[in-house]
């Protein structure tokens, strides 16, 4: 089957862009925005309202078929593409990928991608256009075969039928209190994520994150069922080695303080600290999660920043430079590559957390979730927005919708073998 047609609309991001060495130099917050100029080229204002492009193909029979584009919430920040911008980005897909999409074979998936979204003029697309084309592309197929996206993925990388529910993370913006305990009465599996991404709510030396994790905790025992055990998750964009300094030793010390705080609970620390390069932080990371293993910690750390695209993640897979690696679907390009950073990552047998950015829409959380249950992910982000209910409800739902689709084409087999 071709692709006969290509349209492109305007959407909405179900979050804000937002100008991260500006909060980090220390803006302040009057009520939802940020007060003072931008530092991050591109931005007009410290935040910015997430826009999104719609990518349609519109199949032979006239079936549309749908993938969304967007940038994260933090553009521009941590070796990542430049702040979304919805006509460069519209021109360029005009341009130079619809073309191509009208002469590819939608059905074969892996092979539709690569030449759809093969460099321009010896430069990468543009990731955000990588990612809502490879979404479309995605569905096409699926359409096609009459199968799940999940299953789609399966095929094309030669992976057993998934059985097993990925664990759900969420995450709660700056309605911290209000949001953890939306998560606890949901029993949620991981939470968070707390968005401590300032000085004043990390503390002097850590202290008012430290009391916040132990609410959390506290909070954990007093409201949630009986038997509730979340993994607690916590992202702290750097801000350990922004405020006690960048010694691995250090650092690792401060995070098993916070750990034995917590004593019964798993704890993730995301982004404990930047050191400025890609090879830095593999090399210092390595050396914290080193430390924290040698000491039996119940801590893990998570890379996000300078851990971005597809071979980013190989290297921080290989070098054991973390416990769990984000793998931010709209910074990696085509959600084939978040495919195959997952299976990377199982590879070195090193957790992968199929992650993204409270920016998206309903579509690309929808496909990230086929995604992360056909490659069995460790956990996945409840996506887009910041307000817990409508993220757990659209990944959560179209987790147990596909489970039942899964299990029913799984007994179809067994009763044909």
């Amino acid at each position: 089957m071709q692709i006969k047609d290509v349209l492109l609309t305007l959407g909405n991001g179900a979050f804000f862009y937002d100008d991260q060495a500006a909060i980090r130099a220390g803006a302040s917050q009057d009520a939802f925005i940020y007060v003072g100029e931008p530092v991050t080229p591109g931005f007009t204002s410290i935040r910015v309202p997430a826009s999104s492009l719609s990518v349609g193909l519109v199949l032979s029979d006239d079936t549309v078929v749908w993938g969304d584009m967007m940038g994260v919430q933090y553009s521009g920040a941590g070796g990542r593409d430049p702040l979304f911008e919805t006509s460069q980005i519209s021109d360029l897909t005009s341009r130079v990928v619809a073309p191509r999409l009208l002469d590819v074979d939608v059905s074969r998936y892996l092979v539709a991608c690569a030449k759809v979204l093969e460099p321009h003029e010896h430069k990468r697309l543009p990731l955000a256009i990588e990612y809502g084309v490879s979404q479309a592309l995605l569905r096409a197929a699926a359409y096609l075969q009459r199968a799940t996206m999940a299953e789609v993925v399966c095929a094309e990388f030669d992976l057993p039928l998934p059985t097993r529910r990925v664990p759900i993370y969420c995450q709660s913006g700056d309605a911290r209190e209000i949001n953890v305990d939306k998560m606890i009465l949901k029993a949620v599996d991981v939470l968070p994520h707390g968005l401590i991404n300032s000085r004043q709510k990390f503390g002097i030396n850590g202290q008012t994150f430290m009391e916040f994790v132990k609410w959390v905790a506290r909070r954990t025992r007093e409201i949630g069922c009986p038997g509730y055990h979340p993994v607690l998750h916590f992202d702290v964009y750097g801000w350990i080695g922004q405020e006690i300094g960048l010694e691995p030793q250090n650092i690792a010390d401060f995070i098993c303080q916070v750990a034995n705080t917590v004593p019964d609970f798993t704890l993730n620390i995301e982004s404990p600290a930047d050191f400025g390069s890609t090879q830095a932080q593999i090399e210092n990371y390595a050396k914290i999660v080193s430390i924290l293993d040698n000491r039996g910690s119940n801590a893990r750390i998570v890379v996000d920043e300078r851990c971005n695209m597809l071979e980013d993640i190989r290297l921080f897979a290989e070098a054991k430079a973390a416990h769990l690696v984000q793998i931010k679907t709209p910074d990696v390009g085509s959600i084939a590559d978040t495919a195959r950073a997952v299976l990377i990552c199982k590879e070195n047998q090193v957790g992968a957390y199929v992650g993204g950015s409270c920016t998206e829409t309903d579509l690309s959380a929808q496909a990230s979730v086929h995604v992360s249950v056909a490659t069995q992910a460790d956990m996945m982000l409840a996506k887009p927005g910041m307000g817990v209910d409508e993220a757990f409800s659209i990944v959560g739902n179209e987790q147990n919708r596909l489970l039942a689709m899964l299990n029913r084409r799984r007994a179809q087999n067994e009763n044909v073998g």
